[in-house]
């Protein structure tokens, strides 16, 4: 008895969950909440608290030391990672230093060439007048 043909979709259709997840955001009055509700949490309260947030302990340390450092605009940050050291703007200076310094040197490479034929040029002239 032969098998049934089976139709196969062409068409992958990739699960949501295992889609790449993205960094959380966390506002200045979630952060500020979580830090009350965290104080107000008797022994042993604090780690399903912060399972139920799913969040970690060093998060609560650092948002606490952010509250302390510079109070609720502290909370706030809205880029992670250090600051850059340098503007864009000078970052594009930069750039275009290296670029002209670059294109210099490749000016006097070629103004170098230039030199060499003229010498060769006047060497074989003269020799050519040696010679008649």
């Amino acid at each position: 008895m032969p098998k049934p043909i089976t139709v196969v979709d062409p068409m992958v259709k990739p699960d949501p969950a295992l889609e790449k997840r993205t960094r959380r955001v966390f506002t200045a009055e979630y952060k500020l909440s979580i830090l009350q509700k965290a104080d107000a949490c008797k022994h042993g309260e604090l780690g399903a608290l912060l399972r139920r947030e799913k969040l970690y302990s060093s998060q609560l340390a650092q948002w606490r030391r952010e509250l302390n450092e510079s109070g609720v605009a502290g909370l706030s940050k809205s880029a992670p990672g250090p600051k850059p050291l340098k503007t864009a703007e000078q970052k594009r200076i930069e750039q275009l230093e290296k670029e002209n310094q670059r294109l210099r040197r490749q000016i006097e490479v070629k103004d170098g060439c230039l030199e060499l034929q003229k010498k060769a040029l006047k060497m074989l002239e003269t020799l050519e007048r040696s010679e008649s």
